[in-house]
């Protein structure tokens, strides 16, 4: 069992996790119609985002005809209103969500023309880098959207990804460390904080952190995965 008040050594990967406490919910600003899944979405992409890349998501036709519906929507919004920023984010997002990277892109560059200080921009601009593998690109947009909002912990969980996919492990194991500081036992921190450990070869590390991780979340399926991978 892994103790109270979470610490990362790089060269050990000994990890310490604080006891868990309540998750707190997220409200998203679309039509009540489409709120639930938008909702499901955008804690997939947005919190968690690092699950996309390199893997495909499932939705039904449903939950894909109430994003097409999100992508008119904010479409419309930036035709009647092609300087606001958070429309042009929204629909970069959308278009994220339904694979089209080259246009959320073009919608994100957009925005931070209009707006260079735009923290969702940036951020938004870097999950879509990471998927492609721009790694250096994204590390790029994350330090820009870490300047201008530090204590959003988003921004050093992907850069801890960043990192660990460029090998960087120590540089990863800082930036997660920094995550785990701004948020405390977020599941997804600590399973990347176990994917660091095994990137480094530390599989028994790796096992205790991925335990600890359904100690919190027993369905959290990477985790579960994870574990049957290093069996």
């Amino acid at each position: 069992m892994i103790d109270n008040n979470l610490v990362v050594n790089a060269a050990v990967g000994k990890v310490k996790v604080p006891q868990p406490q309540s998750p707190k919910s997220k409200k998203d600003s679309f039509t009540p119609l489409t709120s639930a899944v938008l909702i499901l979405l955008t804690l997939v992409i947005s919190v968690g985002g690092w699950y996309g890349v390199g893997k495909y998501f499932f939705w039904s036709d449903l939950d894909m005809k109430r994003v097409n519906q999100q992508l008119e929507f904010y479409k419309q919004k930036v035709q009647t209103d092609p300087n606001n920023t958070q429309a042009r984010v929204d629909l970069g997002h959308t278009y994220f969500l339904k694979g089209n990277d080259g246009q959320a892109i073009q919608e994100f560059n957009q925005a931070l023309i209009i707006d260079p200080k735009d923290f969702d921009a940036y951020y938004n601009l870097s999950l879509v880098l990471i998927k492609e593998k721009r790694f250096n690109e994204a590390l790029e947009k994350l330090n820009k959207a870490g300047e201008l909002s530090p204590r959003d912990y988003k921004v050093p969980f992907q850069k801890g990804i960043v990192y660990r996919n460029l090998k960087m492990y120590k540089e990863a194991t800082d930036s997660l460390n920094m995550a785990n500081t701004l948020m405390p036992t977020n599941t997804d921190i600590i399973f990347e904080i176990g994917m660091v450990a095994e990137a480094q070869g530390q599989k028994d590390n790796a096992i205790q952190i991925y335990k600890q991780v359904l100690s919190y979340d027993p369905l959290y399926k990477p985790a579960i995965a994870a574990l049957e991978r290093l069996k």
